[in-house]
């Protein structure tokens, strides 16, 4: 999990380890007031009481002496969810494509400097759509990150630099700063944006950004193995697809 939950001086101690005990919980897929006391160098008290007001509201339910993530939080996040104008305008158009395509489709927005896979249709892969839904990733390494990227105001790309680095996940990640910047400034003239194996070896993706009212919304992208999601079939067939369907989300989002 990329998303930095660290700390700082604006923060209330108490919510920082709230949110360090729900993080930990989320990542270990359960756990008990011991194990997490340990990890996160708490006191065993401090925990057990953060969890039991959790308990009581639904947050985390406890079977046995293990902790887990409760249902409560599947609430909220659909209600999030909802809350992404661009979320009802694409879906239909994510499902179309995957539908027509057999590929794997993804829409993902943007937050703090990371995007976040919003919506996702497998098509006719073996991808388990739902082991990704909800979850954060960089956005130097990723086609739909670099689309938006590419039309953020320059601060908000330093921003997600400064924060979280340029970490290279693979041997043709872009790990410098100024070559990003020229692989956005390409991105923006050809108004779509390549992941050959950038994050995942042996993945490639095609995306391209989502734009409303002079404002990237999101981003729709291709994703797959790279001896059938290739370089030529991504340049071609692939972006012309997400091109069309992006001009269909803009119009969902005028007419909604």
């Amino acid at each position: 999990m990329t998303n930095d939950h660290s700390g700082s001086a604006r923060g209330v101690k108490s919510d920082e380890t709230l949110v360090e005990i729900l993080a930990h919980l989320r990542e270990v897929d359960g756990a008990g007031v011991t194990d997490i006391a340990t990890h996160l160098g708490l006191a065993k008290s401090t925990v057990h009481d953060h969890l039991s007001t959790m308990v009581d509201h639904g947050f985390v339910v406890k079977r046995g002496s293990t902790y887990r993530l409760g249902l409560e939080f599947f609430g909220y996040g659909q209600y999030v969810r909802a809350g992404f104008d661009v979320y009802e305008a694409a879906k239909p158009v994510v499902d179309e494509l995957a539908d027509t395509t057999d590929e794997m489709v993804w829409l993902t927005v943007h937050q703090r400097g990371q995007i976040m896979y919003l919506y996702g249709h497998a098509g006719d892969t073996n991808v388990n759509e739902n082991a990704l839904l909800g979850s954060w990733t960089y956005m130097h390494c990723n086609s739909s990150g670099k689309a938006i990227l590419a039309h953020l105001p320059r601060e908000d790309v330093e921003y997600a630099i400064d924060r979280y680095g340029l970490p290279a996940r693979t041997e043709n990640t872009i790990t410098d700063r100024d070559e990003l910047f020229a692989e956005l400034e390409r991105i923006r003239e050809r108004g779509y944006a390549l992941n050959l194996g950038e994050d995942l070896a042996g993945i490639h993706a095609v995306s391209v950004p989502l734009r409303y009212e002079e404002r990237v919304r999101g981003a729709l992208a291709f994703a797959g193995p790279a001896h059938r999601v290739t370089r030529e079939r991504c340049e071609s067939e692939l972006v012309e697809r997400l091109m069309a369907s992006a001009n269909d989300v803009e119009l969902n989002l005028a007419y909604r």
